[in-house]
């Protein structure tokens, strides 16, 4: 079974994912902050293919909380590395995804 996985909740999910790589790819490797390295630009492609074949679809926990985690060894270190750098700074940079990323925790304990 495909879940739906074109709805609001997921886009959400891919913006939060994507301004966090961009941020750790633009502090970390000093690259430009519309631009990532190739390795942070195929971590980015692979989190959107996996948030996009998510099981969950609109019913999606955050990556923290999820009960299945879907990526491959190398991929999960790489994004836990990205989250604990950019997670912290994601209150200055993208506050509103952060707060909402910090409720939907809250919510799914």
């Amino acid at each position: 079974m495909v879940a739906n996985n074109t709805g609001p909740k997921i886009q959400q999910e891919k913006s939060t994912v994507s301004a966090m790589i961009f941020l750790y790819c633009h502090q970390k490797h000093h690259t430009s902050r519309h631009q990532l390295c190739n390795e942070c630009n195929d971590l980015l492609q692979y989190a959107m293919q996996r948030l996009t074949m998510c099981r969950f679809g609109e019913a999606k926990t955050t990556c923290e909380r999820c009960p299945k985690h879907c990526y491959r060894k190398d991929y999960k270190q790489k994004i836990k590395q990205v989250m604990r750098y950019a997670g912290p700074r994601m209150m200055i940079y993208h506050p509103i995804m952060a707060f909402r990323h910090i409720y939907k925790n809250l919510v799914n304990k």
